[in-house]
């Protein structure tokens, strides 16, 4: 496999260490290897600002996928989307909006009202 490794706490995104927990967790939970597995980020299309992020857990990065690990947290993202969200931090938030993951993207120029897709 040739995927683009970079350094623990790479430069590419960042991820706290609640969410590396939180993340961790619901992996554990699903039953998957978290040395191997870990949590996918990537961008598509749609939502009113049109795109928006998206999460999954997958077993195993693909060939070309840039691989950063926070927190004991591997964490894949696509080339694709990595234009999107390169120098980003994911973030879990809890409180009276709900709790739930959250992407600092300082490459948004516009977000939707309820903050679910962005515009570069």
């Amino acid at each position: 496999m040739s995927t683009t490794e970079t350094p623990t706490g790479g430069p590419n995104i960042s991820v706290t260490a609640e969410a590396a927990e939180q993340a961790l967790s619901l992996l554990e939970g699903e039953g998957l290897d978290t040395d191997v597995a870990g949590l996918r980020l990537y961008v598509q299309q749609g939502g009113c600002a049109g795109l928006s992020y998206g999460m999954r857990f997958d077993h195993e990065p693909e060939e070309d996928d840039t691989v950063a690990e926070h927190h004991s947290l591997r964490v894949f993202v696509d080339p694709a989307s990595m234009n999107y969200i390169e120098g980003s931090q994911l973030e879990y938030e809890g409180g009276l909006q709900g709790e739930g993951f959250h992407v600092e993207n300082p490459n948004v120029v516009s977000e939707c009202g309820c903050g679910e897709s962005f515009r570069t």
